[in-house]
């Protein structure tokens, strides 16, 4: 395999690496996303409550926060190419052992090594996309690659519910095993040769964090995920005991949010090249005003099945939308911006999940998804007063 210069790189985009990233988010975003649509049933199997069950959704969160602030500085002199290897394997040892675990502590030792693979690998997404493919072409690329978010979305909720109900989600974590093992041949065969290319240290961090506008962008970041994943951590406890549906309509509105999800990728990417500020902005403030709306929806299947599709719309644009962000405000360090978004979206992650559990056990499914409303309302204002957008660079 050749070792390609980072110019050469940029001259003639790499499609086939590309592809091969898009299969790793899809594997890891797969295996991220399956608690939220087999929550019931691995409760159910292991004794516990949803909102303790929930918190595997928290446990990968924090690893994947950790290990997106060390992850550049500890492995600056390996090829990324055998780093992502790396990051594939942790996949599919980690799908393992939540799929045969006999207890909680053993399923959060599986979800915490997925944090580990998803913290690396988001962080250094976006840096490795800036070499496969020219300047013009990195929206592109990302949205490419924020198609397999979408279509994890897809397969993760209503497959991975519909499939969870027919074999069992041990099963179903040993189908995620299988897409990890999938994930690693392609990218063993499509990634080329990306040597180190900077001395990033731990003191880096910070000096990105003090760049003008950085701090503020994490602060809003944080708030918009905490309140997504306080609703999609529990959507289906919402659709099972607020709206009143059983497995298969819960299936089915599922499959609308993931369809709408990836349409929201590419219209997320339209959106960016006319106006950034607005995408960014417009977006939490749609996520917010319909999270408020499921929770005041009550027992309406068909309101909240429309209501879902355009929240899983909103949401296919955001993940393009700051990946395209960091790429432009701190070009010089995409790797150390990438790792502050990660640890910042996990962070959220993190509290979206453990807060929404309490919140659960509490007031049940209708109490979160209004305070996740909320939470996406006010990073929608902080966003439209303070977050800077810049311009992308135009092709000749």
């Amino acid at each position: 395999m050749s070792e390609w210069t980072l110019a050469e790189k940029r001259e003639a985009p790499a499609w086939g690496a590309v592809i091969s990233m898009t299969l790793g988010v899809f594997g890891l975003v797969t295996a991220e996303f399956l608690p939220a649509s087999l929550l019931t049933p691995m409760a159910a199997d292991l004794a516990i409550s949803e909102g303790v069950a929930g918190q595997a959704v928290t446990a990968t969160a924090v690893v994947a926060l950790l290990t997106s602030l060390l992850v550049v500085a500890a492995t600056r002199r390996f090829d990324r190419r055998h780093v992502l290897l790396s990051l594939s394997i942790l996949l599919i040892i980690s799908n393992l052992l939540v799929a045969f675990a006999p207890d909680l502590p053993l399923l959060l030792a599986g979800r915490v090594l997925l944090g580990a693979a998803l913290g690396g690998f988001w962080t250094m997404s976006a840096a490795v996309m800036m070499r496969l493919v020219p300047e013009a072409l990195i929206p592109r690329a990302l949205a490419i690659m924020f198609s397999g978010v979408s279509a994890a979305t897809v397969l993760a909720a209503p497959v991975g519910s519909y499939l969870g109900d027919i074999v069992g989600w041990r099963s179903v974590f040993l189908i995620a095993a299988g897409l990890g093992v999938l994930t690693l041949i392609v990218q063993f065969a499509a990634l080329p040769a990306l040597p180190p290319a900077g001395s990033a240290r731990l003191r880096t961090l910070i000096d990105v964090l003090r760049r003008p506008g950085v701090g503020l962008g994490m602060i809003a970041i944080s708030l918009v995920f905490t309140g997504h994943f306080a609703l999609f951590t529990y959507i289906r406890p919402f659709l099972e005991t607020v709206t009143g549906v059983g497995i298969s309509l819960v299936s089915g509105i599922l499959l609308g949010f993931g369809i709408a999800n990836f349409l929201g990728t590419y219209l997320g990417g339209l959106l960016l090249s006319w106006n950034a500020r607005f995408t960014m902005t417009v977006m939490p403030l749609a996520m917010g005003i319909l999270g408020l709306g499921l929770a005041a929806s009550g027992s309406a299947p068909l309101v909240d099945a429309v209501l879902v599709a355009l929240w899983g719309l909103a949401f296919g644009a955001v993940p393009v939308a700051w990946s395209t962000w960091i790429t432009r405000t701190v070009p010089d360090e995409a790797e150390t911006g990438g790792g502050l978004i990660v640890a910042a979206v996990q962070l959220a992650i993190a509290l979206g999940a453990a807060v929404g559990g309490a919140i659960f056990d509490v007031t049940g499914a209708a109490g979160v998804f209004a305070t996740g409303g909320f939470v996406l309302l006010a990073a929608a204002l902080l966003i439209g007063l303070g977050v800077q957008a810049r311009t992308a660079a135009v092709a000749a």
